[in-house]
């Protein structure tokens, strides 16, 4: 069975997620000990008892959710050896966990990394001044007019162009708030303005892509052992050196994820594995075929059926 492994981004996160994994296996409780040993002894205690404010920060969301896909992962590594995947991707920050589980780079400099990356992203745009919304029913050409209309009012883009009649718009409030005032006029069936703290994605990242730079520079960059596609291009990325750039220009550009799985359709991709905390990427897999055999890993119980159907 042709597999892909997918790894989710931020808004998958929740109090407690991980536990399970960490309590009945070493391999996951291995990899949160090292994450409590680079950011803060408090970092898993955090994960596990919240609050949950504190969680959706930026800053502790990404590492968050990294190591507990990293866990997960390594939790299916170790009960399926050998199993090779024909490719893996990961939406926006998800795209780190899926370079770590394909060795492209190390779980210790990527947690350090995703620390550094919510905090630049948090820090380039003033809390309030940025929005994100999801646009449900309306097509990316559509919301691609919609936002040169509403530029006038400041700078809004697509930013995750997600599945069909699912993509999340971002930039300054004011115009975000006017494109999605015009996308219902074009028929927008619903728009959700996203509890985040700033619009990622979008050319107001700027100065938190010029801050990572260096410190993706700075990192050891492995050719990835299963093709790795990026958000930026939606095709595989077969070495350490185009890895390295490509995450570089992901932080202020769009995510391509449907793209990414119409990739994998073409690709006769058949069962798709969501490797961390919830389902989101499941959901928008069922957007675009109703044949794939979707799978997910976030607790013993569902490793041990995906570790079945994968056997």
């Amino acid at each position: 069975m042709k597999t892909a492994f997918v790894f989710p981004g931020q808004a998958s996160q929740v109090v407690g997620m991980g536990k399970e994994l960490s309590d009945a296996f070493p391999e996951a409780k291995a990899i949160f000990d090292k994450a409590d040993e680079l950011l803060e002894p408090t970092f898993s205690k955090l994960v596990w008892e919240g609050p949950q404010e504190s969680l959706n920060l930026t800053q502790n969301t990404q590492p968050s959710v990294l190591t507990v896909s990293t866990a997960a992962y390594r939790c299916l590594e170790k009960a399926l050896p050998g199993f090779t995947p024909a490719f893996v991707a990961g939406h926006s920050l998800g795209e780190y966990s899926a370079h770590v589980a394909s060795g492209t780079i190390s779980f210790e400099e990527a947690v350090v990394a995703v620390r550094k990356r919510g905090l630049f992203m948090q820090e380039a745009v003033p809390v309030g001044e940025g929005a994100m919304a999801a646009m449900i029913g309306i097509e990316i050409e559509d919301i691609k007019a919609v936002c040169e209309a509403a530029a006038s009012t400041g700078i809004v883009v697509p930013a995750n162009d997600n599945a069909p009649g699912q993509i999340v718009i971002a930039g300054s409030k004011a115009a975000v708030e006017k494109a999605v005032e015009l996308a219902k006029e074009k028929g927008c069936k619903k728009a959700v303005f996203l509890p985040v703290s700033a619009p990622f994605h979008s050319p107001l990242m700027k100065p938190a892509r010029d801050k990572m730079e260096p410190v993706l520079r700075a990192m050891n960059f492995n050719d990835p052992k299963f093709p790795c596609v990026a958000n930026v291009t939606a095709k595989p990325v077969t070495t350490g050196a185009e890895a390295r750039e490509l995450l570089i220009t992901q932080v202020d550009t769009p995510v391509r994820w449907r793209e990414t799985l119409e990739f994998f359709k073409e690709q006769g991709v058949e069962a798709l594995v969501e490797i961390g905390p919830g389902t989101v990427l499941s959901g928008l897999a069922k957007r675009v075929s109703k044949e794939w055999k979707l799978l997910n890993i976030e607790n013993p119980g569902t490793l041990e059926t995906t570790v079945k159907a994968l056997s």
